[in-house]
């Protein structure tokens, strides 16, 4: 029963008025002591060859989670915080060398983390790809650190900087990250979050090696410049542009809704001390807690006071973030709720701006479900 209601909200308003081709959707409520999960999808993934009959979706299907990465990179950081590999307070020159003389050189990692370095939104740092020459690594993060658009204010220039959300931060952080433990990223992540949790994410090369991943995935964006439909491959560009078939600080990972709800589900239990075997409440309280100047938090997002897209139902603690593909995670730790929403709105194009209005009606009948006293029994 929970699975029709799921997939009919996942058909009325997300199908059946275009704003995607494929979506599936996910709600976890805290009850009775253990967590109840379930699923739904609706429509269809495209054919996986020419002349073959477009695949139907199901809880299986792999989407793009574009900056639902971000929070993966915010937990690992508290990983290798715990053993001392760095610290949230260790500045990005001391572990990238090409963010030493920048702007950037003295943002403390944390800063990088909650938006607040003043760094850009976004630089084309696939232009060079888009040309058909070579992108190089190394200049790509000089620009990147160079980026600063705006004069911070004093006590801490970075700390207490407005924020503005970038996607060049956690670009940096990611390669920090692989410079300091000499490992790839979608390595580190696998051996402090995936294996450990038993997650099925990982970067299109992690799911490559699994096998199996171009039948599951779902496709993005036709692109010219990429050569083909992009499907099995990240659609974010820079991230295509400098870490290929793995994965950059603020995007390049992959999942299906099952991997989504138990990551968030394991994120309450840690914050709200239920279970501290992996995180800590007060390392989670570090990464999901409010911060001044906006709802941009440490690897998350939070709910807007107005117009959020979350929806009204959920509670102020609310924590999660977006992706550009159409994916988002929603954690509401006093409602004991987690959600998921899993599209692929930019394919054929991004030129798809129905996501918008979307998001807060399905998010909202989510929360619902998760909340009410009979809905998910």
């Amino acid at each position: 029963m929970q699975q029709l209601v799921l997939d009919q909200i996942a058909r009325t308003y997300v199908i059946d008025p275009a704003v995607a081709r494929a979506a599936v959707l996910g709600v976890a409520s805290h009850r009775s002591g253990g967590w109840r999960v379930y699923t739904g999808a609706a429509g269809s993934t495209g054919p996986n060859k020419v002349g073959a009959v477009a695949s139907a979706v199901t809880e299986d299907t792999v989407f793009d989670l574009a900056s639902v990465s971000k929070p993966f990179l915010a937990v690992l950081v508290t990983r290798l915080a715990r053993r001392g590999t760095l610290h949230f307070d260790t500045p990005l020159g001391a572990l990238l060398a090409e963010a030493r003389g920048t702007p950037s050189e003295h943002a403390p990692i944390e800063a990088l983390l909650a938006h607040r370095a003043g760094l850009e939104a976004h630089l084309p740092l696939f232009a060079p790809l888009e040309a058909r020459r070579a992108v190089r690594f190394s200049a790509a993060l000089v620009r990147s650190a160079w980026s600063r658009c705006r004069n911070a204010a004093p006590p801490n220039p970075f700390l207490y900087s407005a924020p503005l959300y970038s996607d060049l931060g956690y670009l940096l952080v990611g390669a920090a990250l692989e410079r300091v433990t000499g490992r790839r990223l979608d390595q580190l992540l696998e051996q402090e979050i995936f294996a450990p949790l038993a997650l099925e994410v990982g970067s299109a090369r992690q799911w490559l090696e699994r096998g199996g991943f171009k039948r599951r995935v779902a496709p993005t964006e036709i692109l010219p410049w990429r050569g083909r439909p992009v499907r099995g491959r990240v659609h974010d560009d820079n991230c295509w542009a400098l870490a290929g078939h793995g994965c950059a600080g603020h995007a390049g990972l992959f999942a299906p809704v099952a991997a989504l709800l138990k990551f968030g589900c394991t994120l309450v239990d840690s914050l709200l001390g239920r279970d501290e075997s992996y995180l800590e409440a007060a390392e989670l309280d570090r990464l999901t807690r409010p911060r001044a100047g906006g709802t941009l938090r440490c690897g998350f997002d939070g709910k807007a006071l107005e117009g959020s897209s979350v929806g009204t139902t959920a509670g102020p603690r609310t924590f999660g973030h977006l992706g550009f593909t159409g994916t988002s995670l929603w954690c509401d730790p006093d409602a004991g709720a987690v959600v998921v929403m899993l599209t692929n709105r930019v394919y054929p194009t991004r030129e798809n701006p129905r996501i918008r209005l979307a998001r807060p009606l399905v998010h909202e009948e989510l929360f619902r479900l998760a909340q009410s006293t009979d809905g998910l029994n």
